[in-house]
């Protein structure tokens, strides 16, 4: 008998223990589901809805300002061709990633949105710019310069009359470029062809981007018409947004003018552009040839009638790749900004270039899908974020692997990647995939999210044959860029300079 009952005691220790090993096994492959993995990150990104106290909702708004992003962002990842196919897919994941009240239709959302994107915005892009200077490291700045980058493009939009109204140019066809292509055609290419006639003009929106160069990731930006001017854009950036000390501004040859580099100036900041015959300097040597490395003055007719002092600029000459061309910069002093750094610098900027393919082509946003002006903006400010956002996502795992929660198999330090190196199509193709499948558990802790992003890198190849073999149609617009003009100052110019005070001349 006693012996009955010690055997039935043991059974029954044995069944508890058996439920307990279950019950742990089934928590922890709870806690390491895609599901936890993205929150993980999402919580790292925005930690609590504080961050939004400032904004004062409607008193029967029942959602939070925290679920609205992580809902948006969830939108803009998914990949469908509808807008509303992807509301279903981000409402669905982000319902199970906030736990939250979300706005479970697609207007109740694009209604939000319209009201709350812009002051959004302002708040999302310092976060953006805290965890990038957080986990930044050594590629948070280059030979001492905070690089960022500036450069403009367009995105279409649905031909509607909403798109029409608020993103066609109201000039279209009566442009410098129109006419220069009316005359170098001498009108032959509609009046003879009237059956083909000219389709009216597509509305796009135009983006001007910054862009830090060392940590390849958007800073901020603006939108607006196809018309719009960038740099207008920037100088407006530069009046209402905060940048780290020693910045430099990296721009191509779209970015010149004394009124653009004397804002950047004005502001305590510094540049470096690319400048050909759209440019005219002025020099005070007796001669006008141009030099490899020459101090010149830019020092428009306005200005000078105005009595306002001339900016003292460096112009040098360097070759980038195959190409040689000349950059003007306001740092005068070789050792603070070196001609190697400068072609180092210059050679980072084309990276801008690929962050807006990687729009177009990676998140499938060369053309918006909503169809009225505001929604349509509003799109396409989510679609840049969520692209910012992956991609620190991903720089978060590469730069800082001892932040992740697989410390002892995880990679060590010293196989932190370049930033160069990330590969935006395996950042958004991991993210994706985790979305779908947030109930599942990763077999191997290769297959994790966070182990996964780490290794969202581009091939590691080198080319065996030249680029030049690729068909790439040529741009009757296209002019070479030349050099950059230079004039000696005359006697009334000379006379007006020494009129004013060493402390007045800018550079």
């Amino acid at each position: 008998m006693a012996r009955r009952n010690r055997s039935g005691a043991c059974r029954r220790r044995n069944v508890k223990k058996e439920k307990e090993d279950l019950r742990t096994q089934s928590l922890q492959s709870r806690q390491n589901t895609h599901e936890v993995e993205l929150r993980k990150l999402l919580n790292w990104l925005l930690p609590s809805q504080g961050i939004f106290s400032r904004l004062l909702p409607h008193g029967n708004t029942s959602w939070q300002f925290r679920t609205l992003v992580f809902q948006a962002l969830c939108w803009s990842w998914a990949e469908n061709r509808n807008a509303v196919d992807s509301f279903k897919y981000g409402f669905k994941w982000c319902q199970t990633l906030s736990g939250a009240k979300v706005l479970s239709t697609y207007q109740g959302m694009m209604n939000a949105l319209e009201r709350w994107t812009a002051p959004l915005m302002e708040i999302l892009w310092k976060i953006l710019h805290q965890q990038m200077k957080h986990i930044g490291g050594e590629f948070w700045d280059t030979g001492g310069w905070v690089p960022i980058a500036f450069d403009g493009s367009r995105d279409s939009a649905p031909r509607t009359e909403s798109n029409e109204a608020a993103y066609c140019a109201p000039n279209h066809g009566h442009g410098k470029t129109a006419k220069y292509r009316r005359k170098k055609t001498k009108g032959m290419r509609r009046t003879m062809n009237e059956k083909n006639k000219a389709a009216a003009p597509k509305p796009q929106l135009w983006i001007t981007l910054m862009w830090h160069m060392g940590l390849r990731l958007p800073w901020t930006w603006r939108l607006g018409p196809s018309n719009a001017s960038e740099r207008a854009d920037v100088m407006e950036m530069l009046k209402h947004e905060d940048f780290p000390k020693n910045t430099l501004f990296c721009g191509d040859a779209g970015f010149v003018g004394h009124p653009l580099w004397s804002a950047i100036i004005s502001s305590g900041h510094h540049f470096l552009v690319r400048v050909g015959a759209n440019v005219s300097l002025l020099t005070e040597c007796g001669n006008a040839l141009l030099k490899e490395n020459m101090t010149v003055l830019s020092w428009p007719q306005a200005s000078m009638r105005a009595d306002k002092p001339p900016l003292r600029l460096r112009l040098v000459k360097v070759r980038v790749g195959k190409t040689w061309m000349w950059l003007l910069t306001d740092v005068l002093r070789e050792e603070q900004l070196s001609l190697k750094m400068i072609r180092q610098l210059y050679q980072q900027r084309w990276g801008i270039e690929l962050e807006f393919r990687g729009l177009k082509q990676t998140l499938d946003n060369a053309k918006l899908r909503c169809r009225t002006a505001a929604r349509a903006k509003v799109e396409l400010h989510w679609s840049l974020l969520a692209m910012a956002v992956a991609e620190l996502f991903a720089l978060k795992e590469q730069l800082r692997p001892s932040m992740s929660q697989f410390r002892p198999a995880w990679p060590p330090p010293d196989n932190a990647t370049d930033p160069s190196r990330r590969s935006l199509a395996a950042t958004i193709f991991q993210i994706r995939w985790s979305l779908t499948h947030l109930s599942e558990t990763p077999a191997r802790r290769e297959d994790s999210l966070p182990w996964k992003l780490h290794e969202a890198k581009t091939d590691n190849y080198h080319r065996s044959s030249s680029k030049t073999a690729r068909y790439r149609p040529p741009n009757p617009d296209k002019k070479p860029l030349g050099d950059p003009k230079i004039k000696p100052l005359n006697q009334l110019q000379k006379q007006k300079l020494r009129k004013q005070k060493p402390h007045n001349l800018t550079g």
